[in-house]
């Protein structure tokens, strides 16, 4: 429980920050980044999989960097469920999920 806990703090630090540095992608609330966070967990561990398997020969071919568009894509698609944040193009949502990515990364690897 505790870890997830922690992964949801680390995604809602990197949406927030995500949205502090692009000009394209604002959010609203701190209630609209968590419940952001929450959803986009969930389709982490739901649909991202699916997605992966269902894209694999392109992901090994551009050798797995076609794993951040897939992140963009469900980052776009949470910005039109949640009210409160808004992604202005699908290229924002490109970048906000790299930068979501190399906080996520960072943060794990200081504080395990």
């Amino acid at each position: 429980m505790k870890d997830i806990i922690k992964k949801w703090f680390i995604l809602s630090l990197g949406i927030y920050i995500a949205s502090a540095l692009l000009t394209g992608f604002s959010a609203d609330a701190a209630t609209s980044i968590i419940i952001a966070s929450a959803l986009l967990g969930i389709m982490n561990v739901i649909i991202k999989p699916v997605l992966l398997l269902i894209t694999l020969p392109i992901n090994l071919l551009t050798l797995g960097l076609f794993t951040f568009i897939i992140n963009a894509i469900l980052l776009y698609f949470v910005s039109y469920l949640v009210k409160g944040i808004i992604i202005d193009s699908f290229l924002t949502a490109l970048v906000a999920s790299i930068i979501i990515s190399i906080i996520s990364v960072t943060v794990e690897w200081l504080f395990g």
